[in-house]
């Protein structure tokens, strides 16, 4: 008889397939456990699938008695209580570096279309002010990539992949990290001194309480007039308050954002400027990533119910 897995995040059911052809899945389909599920069917739950973003602390992992092992669908945890499943012994894993290209492309495809403001040019075409040659200040010449300073805030799997791809378009690459690592990038020591030298910011750093709100109204003024910054991490780590002020008085350029405080985003002050470039968190969102992020998913819950340490365990050295 196949193992039981709680299913505890919302997920579309063809991203569930490959799970449930080898254990039983109990879907709560979003729901608190409680709400889904009889306690007699969470009795002898053992593993949950969940995705790192969304929260469960340790109210939601008490209600599974004998809960041993946390997965998470993503490179993400920033949702889960580590210190609560530490005290439960309960082991923690997730699938790292698995969508790191696919987020990498979706980074740089809203540098472009933020630099060059592409939305604004689709629009121009399509609403026939191009064939009637009206003017448009925002059609201005625009500087390009060459030449600019990108700066790379993180710099784990996806945030070196970043740094390649975006030094082929002539620019220079610097970083900042809480540790330097052997690239071939300079090394910035604060995010100030970061945000100070380059005029495109790419944050690809871990969410979590130190990086809450770290790209705040200072880090956006630093960033300049020029400047511009896009967001592929998490919503929590930029202030957005914060950012549609620099973007509606022209502190900064532009932006380009995967991903928001609050999601799915609703219409807003920040979804009606016209130099932000928006993407429905889609970053990994690829056929590719998907296989990887299920791979690490599935190798985390054979050695789990193998009686075998996580394939892909969340330690403190994760970045």
């Amino acid at each position: 008889m196949p193992d039981k897995v709680l299913i505890y995040s919302r997920f579309p059911k063809a991203q569930l397939t490959r799970f449930g052809e080898r254990y039983e899945l109990l879907n709560g389909a979003g729901k608190r456990a409680n709400e889904a599920f009889a306690a007699a069917e969470l009795a002898d739950i053992r593993a949950m699938i969940t995705a790192g973003g969304t929260p469960l602390g340790a109210d939601a992992m008490d209600l599974l008695p004998k809960l041993g092992a946390i997965v998470c669908y993503g490179t993400g945890y920033d949702g889960i209580d580590l210190a609560a499943a530490a005290r439960r012994a309960i082991a923690v894993g997730h699938s790292p570096g698995a969508n790191a290209a696919s987020v990498a492309d979706i980074a740089l495809t809203l540098m472009l279309a933020a630099v060059r403001r592409l939305p604004v040019a689709d629009n121009y075409v399509r609403s026939g002010d191009w064939a009637g040659a009206k003017p448009s200040p925002m059609m201005r010449p625009q500087a390009g990539m060459r030449g600019r300073k990108v700066g790379v805030y993180g710099m784990g799997e996806i945030g070196r992949k970043i740094a390649a791809r975006v030094a082929a378009f002539e620019t220079e690459v610097g970083y900042f990290s809480r540790s330097k690592h052997d690239v071939p990038y300079q090394y910035l020591s604060s995010l100030e001194a970061l945000a100070d030298w380059c005029s495109v910011l790419m944050v690809a750093v871990r969410a979590g309480t130190e990086t809450n709100h770290v790209v705040n109204a200072d880090i956006l003024r630093r960033l300049g007039s020029d400047g511009f910054v896009v967001n592929i991490s998490r919503g929590s780590v930029i202030d957005e308050q914060a950012l549609v002020a620099a973007l509606a008085d022209q502190t900064i350029a532009g932006a380009g954002l995967d991903v928001f405080a609050k999601e799915p985003h609703a219409p807003d002050a920040l979804t009606a400027l016209p130099n932000v470039v928006l993407s429905p968190h889609l970053g990994g969102h690829t056929l590719e990533s998907h296989v990887g992020m299920q791979d690490c998913v599935l190798a985390n819950l054979d050695a789990f119910f193998g009686g075998k340490p996580l394939a892909y365990p969340v330690t403190s050295g994760s970045i």
